[in-house]
Parts: structure tokens; sequence; C-alpha cells
């Protein structure tokens, strides 16, 4: 860990400007930490003064460049040159081991599943009277927190983030799953997964990686020297009925909770401490979020479901469905649904994408182009009278990304689930 004496001698760029980006530079204020610059490809006027003349010249003068997530180093119009100076590169996660002091910290990563397993192991930590506090890449940046000596910091961490980590060595690192992903960022898979192997990289024989039996060989090869924790599914069901928690008590929820389970269990939390701090659990936003139930219409919300394997989960967890999808489809991304047909009664294709839909659906499954989230929810509602059922599911999964009609998940399942109350009140 770099002192914060020594820390006043090493000079920064802070490139990109974006919630990260200017979360690093408060940081550095707070700090008084004034070697730094700043660049935006976009945002030229945001600390001005602290914009180089010559970005060459910084670029070779400075000792690190915190890079922030959402800049690719293969489409940024500077990547030229940023790759140059790759191994000055590092991340706002980094600045936290180069500089920050705590008592434990658990970092996350996985494709699917990061935001949720960070809350659940965030809630029982402090149900169970550690002091604990959340941040990264589900929402709060990790140097707006007010870090102390006595926290435990969870940290969930994409895979953007740990491409160009260097110095992160987490006392309780979680891999939760590998699936195609952001493959237009990393370029390919091995990329991908290389960057997620990174969250291993630097710990020491008394931290603890908690893993996938699948990649134990991964790890190995790796040569990865924490203690490594495989997690046992087939143990967490047999305790499962357990858990009270009606959003945990999904199969959705299964092979993370086990994650969850095996990390208690090296703090030496009982299993009725446990579940008892589940009971008052409240899931995410967006994630299988049942937010709807009238007569026997279930209304779920899983926007932030942007690949297939995320809404496969889904679909996995629901009967008689009327499925919404579409959007930006992830590369290499394919829609198996041949185990899940069953479970389907109709598919509505929204977003700019309509063509790669109808060409995985075709002769597999009914569906209907609908373009929006309006049309798709009218038409379910007419089309729910065709269909006999005790009950139905009207889910939004869209296996694919919202770029090309919303600003981000978010706002498509904000309103997603605005437009059904509304025609819920009318027309159910």
């Amino acid at each position: 860990m770099v002192s914060g004496k020594n820390f006043q001698e090493l000079s920064f760029l802070v490139y990109g400007l974006g919630l990260t980006g200017q979360s690093v530079v408060k940081f550095f204020k707070r700090n008084k930490i004034k070697n730094y610059k700043v660049w935006d490809d976009t945002k030229k006027n945001l600390y001005k003064k602290k914009r180089p003349i010559n970005l060459n010249k910084t670029l070779k003068e400075i000792n690190y460049i915190v890079l922030s997530p959402g800049v690719s180093l293969k489409k940024t119009i500077n990547r030229n040159k940023l790759n140059k100076h790759k191994k000055k590169i590092i991340t706002d996660i980094d600045l936290i081991f180069l500089f920050k002091k705590f008592s434990k910290t658990i970092v996350v990563t996985g494709t699917n599943g990061k935001s949720t397993t960070c809350k659940i192991l965030s809630h029982v930590l402090q149900k169970n009277g550690y002091k604990c506090l959340l941040g990264g890449n589900i929402g709060t940046p990790v140097l707006d927190l007010d870090i102390k000596s006595n926290n435990y910091l969870v940290i969930e961490a994409s895979s953007f983030q740990l491409a160009h980590s260097k110095f992160i060595k987490p006392d309780y690192a979680f891999l939760l799953n590998i699936s195609n992903d952001h493959l237009d960022w990393h370029g390919n898979m091995e990329h991908y997964i290389n960057s997620k192997f990174k969250i291993f990289k630097n710990q020491r024989k008394d931290q603890y990686a908690f893993l996938n039996k699948k990649f134990k060989n991964v790890f190995n090869k790796k040569n990865c020297l924490g203690k490594l924790i495989i997690p046992n599914l087939k143990s967490y069901k047999k305790i499962k009925f357990k858990n009270k928690n009606s959003y945990l008590s999904f199969d959705i929820n299964d092979e993370n909770m086990s994650y969850v389970y095996s990390f208690i269990k090296e703090l030496k939390i009982s299993d009725k401490s446990f579940f008892n701090s589940l009971k008052t659990f409240v899931g995410l936003s967006h994630r299988y979020e049942i937010f709807l139930k009238k007569k026997n219409y279930i209304f779920i919300n899983d926007s932030k479901a942007t690949t297939f394997q995320a809404t496969k989960f889904a679909l996995e967890n629901s009967n008689n469905i009327f499925w919404i999808l579409g959007g930006l489809p992830k590369k290499n991304d394919k829609i198996n649904i041949k185990k899940l047909k069953n479970k389907i009664i109709k598919t509505y294709i929204i977003g700019s994408n309509v063509n790669f839909f109808k060409k995985q659906l075709k002769n597999k499954i009914e569906y209907e182009v609908t373009h929006n989230l309006k049309n798709s929810i009218l038409k379910i509602l007419k089309d729910i009278k065709i269909f006999k059922r005790q009950n139905y599911n009207i889910l939004l999964s869209p296996a694919s990304a919202s770029y090309d009609q919303f600003l981000n998940f978010e706002k498509r399942g904000e309103q997603f689930k605005k437009l059904s109350l509304f025609y819920a009140r009318k027309y159910i």
C-alpha cells in the first residue's frame, strides 16, 4: 500500500469524466493530491484548468492513467496514444488498494448476478453486526464511499474495470459465472475470461477465492495463490427450505446464494443468524422484479437481462410466459429456447434488431414484431383472452442491451413498469 506521503509524489491523468472519473477527481481533491490532469474526449469544458495542452507529453510524464470503465481502448479516438502507455493504466478500484485504509475487502465479479450478490453480502454483514459499505459497478463509485479502517468494503467489479486493474487484491474474491458478454469491448472470449481472473491475480495465501468448480483448472494454471473455496450448490439446496424470503427462494438465485452461504461459513455466522438476516432483504429493481400481481396476471421486470444467459434464468423460473425481448444483441449471443419453449406462450420483439431475433426464433416458437413496449403490452393483454391458463406471466427479459431505444436498462425497466401499471388498471 502506498502511504499518503508517497501518494503525493505520484502524478495522474484521469481519462474519462463520467460518474467514475469525476469521483476520482473528488478523491484527489479531498486528499490534497494536486499532481493530476484530466481528459475526456467530449467533455472539454469540465475541469478545464486541469486539461493538458499536450496530451502526448502528459501521457509520457505521468505515473498512472486512471481510465474510466466506459472508455474502450479499441474505440476511443486516442486509442493509439493510450495503448503506447498501457502499462500505466489503472482503475478507480486500484486507487482503493493503493491508498485507502480498510479492514476487509470483498470484490465480486461475474457475467450475471453481481449486483444482487453484492447487495445480499452487504445486507447479511450489516444484519450480523459488521460495519459494511457497498459500491463500485452497482452504482456508487468506490471512491465516493466514506471508508474507515473498521469497515468491510463490498465492491462490484465489472470486466471493464478488472481488465486494466493492476493492484486489486481482495481479502475475499468472488467469480460467480462467465458467459458471452461484452465481447465487442474485450475482442474475444479469452480476453474476457482473463479480465475476470484478474480478481485473483494478486491475492495472498491467506486470502479467499470463491469460484465455480468448472473453472478450477483455469485457476490453477494461472498460479493463483488465494485459498480456493468452491461453493456447493447441492449442499445449499438441501437447507434452502430455511430461507423464508420469497424473492430469494426462486431457483434463479440458488447458485449465487451458495456463494454467500460459503462466505458466511468462513466468518462463522450461524445458519440461524444467516437465514434470519435474509428475511428483511429486498431485491434490486430490474432483476426478476415482480412488481405487479392482479387477478391471475403477474408482471415481471427483468430489464437487467442483457444476454440470453441472463434471460434464461428468468425463463426457467416462470411458466405461461408472454415474453418481451429485443434491443441490441451482444456479440456472438444466441437464443436457445429448445428446453424452454414449453414455458413460453408467445414472444414479442421490440427494438431495432428485429431480423436478428426473428432468425433466432423462426420455426421454434410463435412470435410477433411489436417494435416497442407499449405495443407489446397492449398486444399481450389482447392475446391473453385467446389462451386459457390459470395464471399468466408477462415478462420483460430482453436478452439484449437497451441503447437502441433507451438511455440504459433502468430507463427501459421503468417504462415497462409505468406502462404495465397504467394498462393493467385500464384493461384487467
